[in-house]
């Protein structure tokens, strides 16, 4: 794809003011860990709430969403409950302000509130920070991946992937070094508004070339059919036939067995709170776990429906126009030439650097968030607690620099290793996190779990989850999910009952203090003992009722962006009146009773 002059001179002005903007950030930023990491706990939730979305808005999971879109149809819209897409609803419901009642700087210091201070929980604070930054790596050799086959295609010099991916994400790391959380979320704004903007411009050129009859002719029947089925009935013959073997390879033909299952791993990954990652560092930098709870929500609104305008216009134009030439490519099918065939062919001059640039900034914003959330582990929870404890602000902040720098470094390299985007996504999403969700469901809602158990589950999980693939290669991610999630389990229950119980006062604390429902019941007694006047927030029935209409809430701004695409206005009106009536419910049986801090 040639790139014309215009569009170079924007993207490298778009490029300058990113970093321009982390140079006049620094000074606020580096006062200390707690402005740098956390924006000093000033930021307001709406601000992190559009950061939040933004650096899940990437660019390699959009360029996923448009291939799902484009073989499965409207169906695609249960595939993303893999990751899962609503623990966004888990932690706007009640997860959000479990977490942020701690009032802590990470994920990991995090362990202190629940174990206390013995060797168990020095234990389970290690292996916090070896999950977190195992995964940050992960996160960042994907996106490695990703952002290289994506320059790769638009810019017009002669780099390989490879030099592209070290390039964009050396200069990501330059604002992100400077201007801490400060940066992170202002570039994000900026990011976001590019984004939105260039999603909707997308959706209307769609809306204005694409007929429904023209639609209708390049897909099979029950395209644009969202119901649920028990067997995919997708038929692409005559069409696009290697999509029938992009089916049958992905596995998703016995469909409503596929939703059960994300919805298993879904459910139980949401209750286990977020990873040690940059979502739960937005959750940790909100002023008071109201706003921690709000943000969460505000998340689902500003992230699905502008990413969806984005993905249902790259899909219909695609559909229409650039079938031919994928069906031409016979077994060899490459979904990935879709982005760059709907760019060059509808966006006129001008507005494709605005589009590339938004694109770009899309994998900047997932970028600096996992930088920012893996240096803060770094240096909070290794290099201040067991190397130097009592450093100057000013020596912490230049730790989080190197760490920052290491922290790229280290995934560049594990890039050059990774073959496959998918791989690595499938990999985290379901081997990884299939070790991560026992021990930690079991923190919140058993009081038997101690930081032994706690420590022994999380080793279990992530050393199954990295040798599970070289012993049984033929498992996928999501079939290995079940066995590393038993083994975590198992380990964590049985060490926990082979060991001493935390001491009463570190969970009567942390009882008080989070007011956690689940297996709790000999706490709860000793609390209410000491304290008749105690009320837990024992609200599980209303919890779990919020939850489902939360999901069945956030589904509604992936489906109604779709159908407005698709121009199926009578599909599209029902889902708003959906929306429309969870809203309404959730106003009145989750907005007016969140707790005041």
């Amino acid at each position: 794809m040639k790139i014309h002059p215009v569009d170079i001179v924007i993207i490298i002005g778009y490029l300058f003011i990113v970093v321009i903007t982390g140079v006049w950030l620094s000074k606020r930023a580096s006062k200390n860990l707690n402005s740098y990491f956390l924006g000093g706990k000033k930021l307001p939730w709406y601000l992190l709430g559009i950061s939040n979305a933004s650096g899940m808005f990437d660019i390699t999971g959009t360029m996923l969403l448009v291939y799902w879109l484009f073989v499965y149809g409207l169906k695609s819209s249960f595939i993303p409950w893999l990751w899962p897409t609503f623990n966004q609803v888990f932690l706007m419901i009640y997860l959000a302000i479990w977490i942020r009642r701690s009032n802590v700087l990470t994920g990991a210091e995090w362990i202190r509130t629940r174990f206390g201070r013995g060797a168990g929980s020095e234990l389970s604070h290690i292996s916090v920070v070896i999950f977190a930054i195992v995964t940050v790596i992960g996160f960042l050799s994907y996106a490695f991946q990703g952002i290289g086959k994506f320059a790769v295609v638009f810019f017009p010099w002669d780099f390989s992937p490879e030099v592209y991916a070290i390039l964009f994400m050396s200069i990501t790391t330059i604002y992100v070094i400077l201007g801490g959380m400060y940066s992170v979320v202002l570039t994000d704004l900026i990011q976001y508004i590019i984004l939105t903007t260039v999603s909707v411009f997308i959706a209307f050129i769609a809306l204005g070339r694409v007929s429904s009859e023209q639609l209708a002719s390049a897909v099979p029947q029950g395209w644009s059919s969202i119901s649920c089925v028990w067997r995919l009935d997708l038929d692409w013959s005559g069409l696009i036939e290697a999509v029938n073997t992009k089916i049958s390879g992905d596995g998703y033909s016995l469909f409503g067995i596929f939703v059960m299952m994300v919805l298993f791993k879904g459910f139980l990954a949401s209750m286990a709170g977020p990873t040690p990652g940059y979502d739960m560092q937005r959750v940790l930098a909100a002023r008071d776990s109201k706003s921690a709870a709000l943000m969460s929500g505000f998340v689902s609104l500003v992230l699905f429906f502008p990413r969806y305008l984005m993905v249902a216009g790259i899909t219909v134009l695609a559909l229409v126009f650039f079938s031919g030439q994928l069906n031409a490519m016979g077994t060899d099918v490459d979904f990935e030439q879709i982005l760059p065939y709907v760019i060059s062919n509808f966006i006129p001059v001008g507005l494709v650097g605005f589009t590339l640039a938004g694109l770009l900034a899309a994998f900047m914003s997932t970028f600096d968030s996992t930088v920012n959330s893996g240096a803060a582990y770094i240096v909070n929870d290794i290099y201040k607690r067991y190397i130097n404890k009592n450093a100057s602000d000013r020596k912490y902040i230049l730790m989080s620099y190197i760490s920052s720098i290491v922290i790229v470094i280290v995934g560049i390299c594990f890039g050059f290793m990774t073959e496959s985007i998918n791989t690595v996504l499938t990999w985290i999403a379901a081997g990884l996190y299939g070790g991560y969700i026992a021990p930690n469901v079991l923190r919140w809602h058993w009081w038997r779990l101690n930081g032994y158990g706690y420590f022994a589950g999380m080793i279990a999980g992530i050393v199954s989850a990295l040798v599970l693939p070289m012993l049984l290669p033929s498992l996928t991610a999501l079939e290995s999910f079940p066995i590393n999630l038993a083994l975590s389990a198992v380990a964590s229950v049985v060490v926990s009952l082979l060991t001493p119980a935390d001491t009463d006062e570190t969970l009567k604390g942390f009882y008080r203090q989070v007011r956690p429902w689940g297996f709790w019941k000999p706490i709860h007694q000793k609390v209410a003992a000491q304290n008749p006047d105690f009320a837990t927030r024992a609200n599980f029935k209303r919890d779990a009722v919020n939850v489902v209409a939360g999901i069945v809430w956030q589904l509604m701004f992936t489906t109604i962006p779709i159908f407005l695409v698709i121009k199926k206005f009578k599909p599209m009106v029902v889902c708003i009146v959906i929306l429309i009536v969870t809203s309404v419910f959730l106003k009145y049986n989750w907005y007016d009773k969140l707790e005041k801090d």
